[in-house]
């Protein structure tokens, strides 16, 4: 398992991410979280809402109530269009940074 540590300062533009590419709820992404790792980074259930807390504030994404379960109201995350240009802004980082890295990082 990856992390808690390693894996904060990425944690925005996991959840940006996986909104680019449909509207979600919290239990749904952190489930995604998991499955697209297998497992190896399971995002907290404090983390990742405090993670929403901080996306909205910033106007990146915004929450809505859904019942389309039938059941309780749900609420939902999209993500806006600065959200998207954010994202985008990230990806660029994380790339550079990814290139940074590798340059001193060897593999045996």
């Amino acid at each position: 398992m990856l992390s808690s540590d390693v894996m904060r300062g990425f944690n925005s533009l996991i959840l940006l991410s996986i909104l680019m590419k449909e509207d979600s709820y919290g239990y749904q992404i952190s489930n995604t979280i998991k499955a697209i790792t297998d497992g190896k980074y399971i995002m907290k259930e404090t983390t990742l809402y405090s993670a929403f807390n901080r996306l909205e504030k910033s106007d990146l994404i915004q929450s809505y109530s859904s019942t389309e379960t039938n059941g309780k109201p749900r609420t939902y995350y999209r993500i806006t269009d600065l959200g998207k240009q954010t994202y985008h802004d990230k990806v660029s980082e994380w790339l550079d940074t990814k290139d940074v890295m590798n340059k001193f990082i060897e593999e045996e």
